[in-house]
């Protein structure tokens, strides 16, 4: 900033009266302003007024940068073992008081504490930055919009950024990866594409507009680098499936169903019992395939029985008619499987 200012009067009376005009934001006036401010003397002399004297001061308004990376929400983002486009979110807002662009970058942490707690210990794969565009908070595939950067962000506002990622497979419930995103201030002026780094005015004060790195410490960031970065992360929370096949014998030729013996002939009961573990994801599409032994014959007369429920340890061979028999496989779904609980498929064969 510059000023320059010349007073010239003789007087036995002076009355000054200054006059300023400052237009104001929450980031401050706008960067490259002229603030004109213009003294006017009164006088007199021997009891006559005398003509006023005027002095004008010009000053330039600096560009203050400043910006702010956040989390979106305060909770991790749930996810499960192999979940594609899962959603993290965080706000950049530009306090700076000038139009810039942000230039974004997403890293991956390697250990240490995540961003909600938990020890990271995964990455993630397949990262892409989408823009809320119709700023409902929330991710919309197919209306926000795919970016690398973010373009003529004005003085004071704040642009959503969504990181959308997959999550690979045979990860365990409580396993975390923490994702940072950062900020760095560019030029702006030619929409549509992302502008040179902005770089701080060195030495002294110029006549023009000069650039200060106003960003802060907060949050681990380093003060006065034009950038700005937080962590947020995804959880997982998976389904903890076991499976239990058990059979007995219902009946054989020659004791038919008391004492029955393990002969050719016997009729014998399978019963696969799958549980999900207590705190786990609910497991959905629960897909069950038995392929016979070459020495058993599928009982059609019995069927195959889905969703059958066990009481201590033991199979009650209940359940509703469904699945299907075909290439000497006995197949069905299960129900969707909450955790803590068990559902089973239950079927019968004959020994040949």
């Amino acid at each position: 900033m510059t000023r320059t200012m010349r007073l010239l009067a003789t007087a036995s009376v002076l009355a000054v009266a200054g006059t300023a005009a400052t237009p104001a934001f929450a980031a401050g006036t706008t960067a490259g302003s002229t603030i004109t401010n213009t003294v006017t003397v009164n006088y007199q002399v021997g009891g006559v007024s005398q003509n006023s004297v005027t002095a004008t001061d010009n000053l330039t308004v600096d560009r203050k940068i400043n910006l702010v990376v956040a989390q979106l929400g305060t909770t991790t983002t749930s996810v499960s073992p192999g979940q594609t486009a899962a959603v993290t979110g965080f706000t950049v807002t530009n306090s700076s008081n000038a139009t810039l662009d942000f230039a974004l970058a997403v890293t991956q942490q390697s250990g240490g504490t995540a961003a909600h707690g938990g020890t990271d210990n995964f990455n993630v794969s397949n990262i892409k930055l989408y823009l809320d565009t119709n700023n409902n908070g929330v991710y919309d595939a197919g209306t926000d919009t795919l970016i690398t950067y973010l373009d003529e962000v004005a003085a004071d506002a704040t642009k959503t950024v969504f990181v959308v990622s997959d999550i690979p497979l045979g990860r365990s419930t409580g396993d975390v990866a923490d994702v940072r995103l950062t900020a760095t201030a560019a030029e702006s002026g030619a929409a549509g594409s992302l502008g040179i780094t902005v770089t701080q005015t060195a030495g002294a004060n110029t006549s023009g507009m000069d650039t200060v790195f106003a960003d802060t410490n907060a949050n681990g960031n380093t003060a006065g680098d034009g950038a700005s970065f937080a962590d947020n992360d995804y959880t997982v929370l998976a389904a903890a499936l076991t499976a239990v096949k058990t059979s007995k014998i219902i009946s054989d030729p020659i004791n038919g169903s008391t004492n029955p013996k393990m002969i050719p002939g016997a009729t014998v009961e399978y019963c696969i019992a799958v549980s999900n573990g207590a705190g786990s994801a609910t497991a959905t599409s629960v897909a069950l395939s038995d392929p016979l032994p070459a020495q058993t014959t599928y009982l059609s007369a019995f069927g195959i029985k889905l969703n059958g429920t066990v009481t201590a340890g033991a199979c009650n061979a209940d359940g509703t008619s469904g699945g299907s028999f075909a290439s000497n496989t006995v197949s069905g779904t299960l129900n969707n499987i909450a955790a803590g609980s068990t559902s089973t498929m239950v079927f019968r064969i004959t020994i040949n």
